[in-house]
């Protein structure tokens, strides 16, 4: 069970003390809504954590208790009001904060599983890729934070969350004056140190520190590489960098867009090439390894040659013009989910790696959300699982909606070759669209969805010809792509007459 909001134990209260007056009873119900079911913890903060359940709703909840309230708790409140606008599928929602005086208290999503503490408490280190894929949920979420401005200030193993169905999502921010978005992005290379080693490279105090970090003489943390086998270099690398205050840090979508291009390489680190959010970000303290030095060096002069080549080219030429052509982007295909490309790629197209945190379910315009964690379903590699649509009395949902389907976040924008679809029978109504966010994942985020996203056009096989594979090849080679829908618009019958439903066994991405 995830003990939810257990963050930094060195960092005070900014609401000032907190009092325990003891557990509020359970089946007690705050603001005639949230019914509280079961003590979980009491947080780093000394906050009371509870399993609840909004009783309007029906929908499980967190519940954080802070004795008294009043002014003491005016930064906790008005630190979830502000986490409450921010809307991503790695943050925890927040759902109500509310003032009663003696006790203040947020309300806010429950997650199924566990901290990446207790995670590593219980198993040991991670293996790189998965450390890997933590850290880019969380730097990704942390880039939608410091998008609208705010820092979250408590980026921690215990405020990291692993739910059962794979997702990551970062909780309980706690932000005040000390904190930056710096610290926030430098956190990130804590919670990949402490993946890769089970230690933590910031020196903690309380009941529940976290084990310190082994150090040199001067007191810097031991790399990775120094502590475990088989981290990779570049990892390593990665990870000290963001821990080197001599080094600058990078921007939180910088980093997020980094930590995707070394996800999407799984256990080849091999090919993935130098840091991409280093150009720029240089500071006057000399680096940590003079090989860097020698390699910038190296390719400055190789630029300069090739400018030189270029440059005598461009003049020589000028004397002979000649015609020459253009290619209008996005030519036939629907607008760029992030940004296009000179000329499409030449080489050839392999399969994305699909992870649960990548893909859910859209299904506008009221769905209750029931089949959400079958999404995990159709990336798994396994077609004997799939999400199966709920049984509906018309091929074309009738009036309730226009359709429901799957949403793949790639993290990071690629240029796309086809997706292909599995699915538990033929005569399915299915195209694929693209856009350029992820509204959130609620009703309203389902609906922007269908109102801004683009139809690219229909799979290459006539549906009504039979067979269950389906191959979409509506992709601008022109054009990179972030967010893509399988949306489904018309179901098959079900074998026993009783009405139209259909499962989707597996999606497959292939790119380059």
């Amino acid at each position: 069970m995830t003990q939810v909001g257990e963050g930094h134990e060195t960092a005070a209260d900014a609401d000032g003390p907190v009092m325990t007056r003891g557990n509020p009873a359970v089946g007690e119900i705050l603001a005639e809504r949230y019914q509280l079911e079961e003590h979980v913890n009491d947080d780093s903060a000394g906050r009371q954590v509870w399993r609840g359940i909004d009783v309007v709703l029906r929908r499980p909840v967190a519940v954080v208790l802070r004795y008294p309230g009043g002014d003491p708790a005016t930064e906790m409140l008005q630190a979830a009001v502000d986490a409450s606008r921010v809307i991503h599928p790695n943050l925890v929602g927040v759902y109500d904060a509310i003032d009663e005086g003696t006790r203040a208290y947020v309300v806010r999503e429950w997650v199924d599983g566990e901290s990446l503490r207790e995670l590593i408490t219980q198993d040991g280190p991670l293996d790189p890729a998965r450390s890997t894929t933590i850290a880019h949920a969380i730097a990704d979420a942390l880039a939608a934070v410091h998008a609208t401005g705010m820092v979250h200030g408590n980026v921690h193993p215990g405020t990291t969350l692993i739910a059962d169905d794979g997702r990551v999502v970062l909780a309980d921010a706690r932000a005040d004056a000390a904190d930056s978005a710096e610290k926030d992005v430098r956190a990130v290379g804590g919670l990949l140190y402490y993946a890769l080693t089970a230690h933590w490279p910031h020196a903690e105090v309380g009941r529940s520190a976290i084990p310190d970090a082994n150090r040199d003489g001067s007191g810097n943390p031991a790399a990775p590489r120094q502590i475990r086998a088989g981290v990779p270099a570049y990892l390593d690398d990665l990870t000290m960098d963001l821990l080197d205050k001599r080094v600058a840090a990078p921007e939180a979508d910088a980093l997020a867009a980094e930590l995707a291009r070394l996800d999407a390489a799984d256990d080849d680190y091999d090919d993935v090439g130098p840091l991409r959010f280093t150009q720029g970000n240089a500071t006057a303290e000399p680096p940590r390894n003079n090989s860097k030095i020698i390699i910038g060096v190296a390719a400055l002069v190789v630029i300069a040659i090739v400018g030189l080549v270029f440059g005598i080219r461009a003049i020589t030429s000028q004397g002979n013009p000649s015609t020459s052509k253009t290619t209008e982007a996005n030519a036939g295909g629907a607008p760029a989910s992030a940004g296009t490309d000179s000329q499409a790629p030449s080489k050839n197209p392999q399969q994305i790696k699909l992870t649960p945190d990548m893909v859910r379910i859209v299904d506008p315009p009221k769905g209750d959300r029931d089949q959400s964690n079958q999404a995990k379903n159709v990336v798994d590699g396994d077609p004997d699982t799939a999400w199966t649509t709920h049984t509906f009395n018309q091929p074309k949902f009738g009036n309730l909606k226009a359709g429901m389907g799957v949403l793949i976040n790639l993290g990071t924008p690629r240029n796309l070759a086809d997706v292909r679809v599995e699915t538990s029978s033929s005569g399915v109504g299915m195209d694929i669209r693209a856009g350029t966010t992820d509204p959130g994942d609620n009703s309203q985020g389902d609906q922007k969805i269908v109102d801004s996203y683009k139809k690219l056009g229909e799979p290459d096989a006539d549906p009504k010809a039979g067979g269950t594979n389906r191959v979409f090849s509506v992709f601008d080679p022109n054009t990179k792509y972030q967010y893509i829908l399988v949306w489904l618009t018309e179901l098959p019958p079900n074998d026993d007459g009783s009405g139209y439903k259909v499962s989707v066994n597996e999606i497959l991405v292939e790119g380059y």
